[in-house]
């Protein structure tokens, strides 16, 4: 066991967070805690680390266990550059690395009893560094860095002067590398793209200890944890399995709950019926028969009235009017920030009803993409058509289209002026905002809460055409199912930018990934597009292909998509010249045999080399080698050409294995 938390209590102001809140964390667990804004997530962890105090209860860490802890703002300050920062968490190992230097240049000059223990001393140190993986820190700073977003040019930024969410990745880099027996993320995936995410459940599933997670990321969850962790109204509760299992046993466990309930308030009713009856009766024996009951009855535990699952929050998105069929037509569109090209000559459609998802990398351009259709940047070149009778419904995630100084009241009445007061409470209610929260201004409001405002107004506009920049951005699990039924009831067009890989997997029926300055198309969800971006990647020329696999991806870009030319024609062809060259995918599928074989050539040269190396290391400790000064030289020279030869084929191993 790494970590037990045993009946913790913790109120503030007399409003109960969570009581009684006991559960176990075991060796290379992965857990993650959910539940909705508010519900004490982030409190929890404060107290497992010891930041805040419990009101009751106690927090126990197993003996000569470690943990790191990442809080959702987590900064790095430091005058250092970035991989320097890193540097710094493999100083003992750096430290190790100098000591061993400087033991080989003392060798030379003693001799005799000295040189005994010098060796000695030189094979302690040689055996701490292997156990600290000092032969590949310098590679897995690499790694992490590249993994977390970084690019080799960022590597030498010093730390103070990078963003907020930038500081928070160098934090998150510095606590992986740490490698202690228990990691404790909050919000890790909230400044991460797609790619990192990625990257960081792969790096997350291989990690030898515990992790411990807040999220509501449920693709990431889904991937990552094998228990869950949910606080609800104050109680605390634990599920085997990833969120997806979770989900299903907590709506059996609501079901079951909601007919206990029911069950239990029909009887109750029936009883108090057969009381009142016996009373009317107005005899001796069936008065006695009355009153038996009711003392009976008033012995009863009476349940209380589970909480309908998101009863609270309401929403429903519907056209006012109906646009023409052809929503939204882009040609050769280019933007530039100075010599920094987003993209060129970019060309893609919408179709009424189409519910599209835009993904890619940080920086690519997807946001600015997103404000150039709105007309609130300017291109540098190409045009937009809107279709007819197209009503433009925009989500910022910045929320800019929020003025901060009015209140929540002023800034629906304002926007909306023909709704009576009634109805702009009522609005305002169905999302969450009741008694005098309405009263309150924007700018007082957390991100979660101007995210519910900003949907309020998106409800209320009755656009035909919705265009959403991370519309699940600060909304807690709950609020983003709330969405999703909304938007995949909604009849209208839907354009957005998101990296909930969730909500595209529930809500897209297309995606277009923009990379490179250019659009690539998949008809389907996020599934889908995870599939057919693998089968393009094993037929791409890197891998040994020439040409895509069967339903493979559709490029949308002037240099390869004819405008006016739909994606079922180009689907059709793609799948044409397939037929025709059926040769090509079994070139590939043999350039991948290939590459497999030497990965495993590699693997068995490197299991070779290491237990050479041991041997070498067994040999220096024995008693005739010790005092034999020219064998110790021979077999530290031999050790020195294993270790650069080990070094070579990890890299070609890390090469082989990417």
């Amino acid at each position: 066991m790494i970590l037990s938390c045993q009946n913790i209590n913790k109120a503030f102001h007399e409003k109960q967070v969570f009581k009684n809140c006991s559960f176990h964390i075991e060796d290379h667990e992965k857990a993650a805690i959910v539940g909705i804004n508010g519900a004490g997530k982030t409190t929890l962890l404060r107290i497992l680390v010891g930041e805040l105090d419990p009101d009751s209860g106690q927090v126990i860490f197993g003996k000569d266990r470690s943990y790191g802890y990442l809080a959702q703002n987590a900064e790095s300050n430091s005058e250092n550059t970035i991989y320097d920062e890193l540097l710094e968490v493999k100083r003992d190992v750096i430290r190790l690395e100098e000591k061993i230097r400087s033991c080989e240049l003392e060798m030379k000059h003693v001799q005799g009893e000295a040189l005994t223990a010098l060796m000695e001393q030189y094979a302690l140190y040689t055996h701490q560094f292997e156990q600290a993986d000092g032969y590949s820190y310098k590679s897995e700073i690499t790694g992490v860095l590249k993994g977390l977003g970084f690019t080799e040019e960022e590597f030498t930024k010093k730390a103070s002067t990078l963003s907020g969410g930038q500081k928070t990745r160098v934090a998150l880099g510095k606590l992986l590398l740490r490698k202690p027996d228990l990691i404790i993320l909050d919000e890790p995936t909230n400044h991460l793209d797609m790619s990192s995410i990625a990257w960081l459940e792969t790096y997350l599933l291989n990690y030898k200890g515990a992790v411990l997670i807040v999220s509501h990321d449920r693709y990431f969850l889904d991937k990552i944890a094998n228990k869950i962790i949910e606080i609800d109204s104050t109680e605390v509760s634990v599920f085997h399995g990833n969120y997806s299992d979770y989900a299903v046993k907590k709506e059996q466990l609501r079901a079951a709950r909601w007919n206990a309930y029911m069950n239990q308030q029909q009887e109750i009713r029936h009883q108090e019926a057969v009381i009142e009856k016996l009373r009317s009766f107005n005899r001796e024996k069936s008065i006695r028969r009355a009153e038996s009951r009711e003392k009976m009855l008033q012995k009863i535990d009476v349940l209380e009235k589970p909480s309908e699952t998101r009863a609270d929050m309401r929403m429903e998105l519907t056209p006012r009017i109906i646009s023409g069929n052809d929503c939204l037509q882009v040609e050769g569109l280019a933007k530039a920030f100075g010599p920094e090209k987003l993209f060129d000559n970019l060309f893609f459609s919408l179709k009424r009803g189409e519910h599209v998802a835009i993904i890619g990398d940080n920086g690519t351009g997807k946001t600015t993409l997103l404000k150039i259709i709105n007309g609130l940047v300017e291109q540098d070149a190409g045009e937009i058509k809107l279709g007819s009778k197209v009503h433009i419904g925009y989500y910022d995630q910045e929320h800019h289209v929020l003025h901060p100084d009015k209140t929540l009241f002023e800034e629906i009445s304002d926007a909306y002026p023909t709704l009576t007061n009634t109805e702009i409470r009522n609005v305002l209610a169905a999302f969450l905002f009741t008694g005098d929260d309405v009263f309150k201004q924007i700018k007082m409001l957390s991100g979660g809460e101007r995210g519910r405002v900003s949907l309020a107004k998106l409800m209320l506009s009755e656009a035909n055409f919705l265009i959403l920049d991370e519309p699940t951005n600060h909304l807690d699990i709950m609020s983003k199912e709330i969405l999703e039924d909304a938007i995949n009831s909604y009849s209208g067009t839907v354009l957005y930018v998101s990296h909930d890989r969730y909500f595209i997997n529930r809500t897209a029926s297309r995606i277009l990934e923009l990379e490179n300055g250019a659009f690539t198309g998949y008809l389907g969800n996020y599934d889908y597009y995870l599939e057919k971006k693998a089968e393009t990647t094993l037929s791409s020329p890197e891998t040994g292909g020439t040409l895509p696999s069967r339903n493979a991806t559709l490029p949308w870009s002037a240099s390869n998509a004819t405008p006016g030319i739909n994606e079922g024609a180009i689907r059709s062809g793609g799948e044409s010249s397939l037929k025709q060259d059926w040769q090509s995918q079994k070139e590939a599928l043999a350039a991948q045999r290939k590459k497999e074989n030497a990965l495993k050539r590699c693997e068995a040269e490197i299991e070779r080399l290491e237990k050479r190396s041991a041997e070498i290391d067994e040999e220096m400790t024995r008693p005739d080698v010790c005092t034999n000064v020219a064998r110790l030289q021979e077999l530290t020279k031999e050790k020195e050409g294993l270790e650069e030869a080990l070094l070579l084929q990890m890299e070609e191993w890390e090469g082989l294995s990417e």
